[in-house]
């Protein structure tokens, strides 16, 4: 399946928050953690299902405060 990374880092209080919140629409992303100590996370995000990440990753970020500095993006 055609999945798009991202990678980004967060505060670590705040990951199993985002991964519960994210993984809760069910099929449109997967979230684990690549490196507790930086708090980085990875975002698999399906194909065809970006646009609606993105926009909850900015109202996350808008409207609840969160801190989502993205690493990278990376089609695979």
């Amino acid at each position: 399946m055609q999945t798009i990374k991202r990678i980004y880092q967060v505060n670590r209080r705040d990951i199993n928050y985002l991964r519960t919140t994210i993984e809760s629409y069910d099929g449109m992303a997967q979230v684990r953690t690549i490196d507790p100590r930086k708090a980085y996370i990875e975002i698999r995000i399906a194909n065809g299902c970006q646009d609606m990440v993105l926009e909850l990753l900015a109202s996350l970020k808008e409207e609840e405060g969160f801190m989502l500095i993205e690493i990278s993006m990376d089609d695979s």
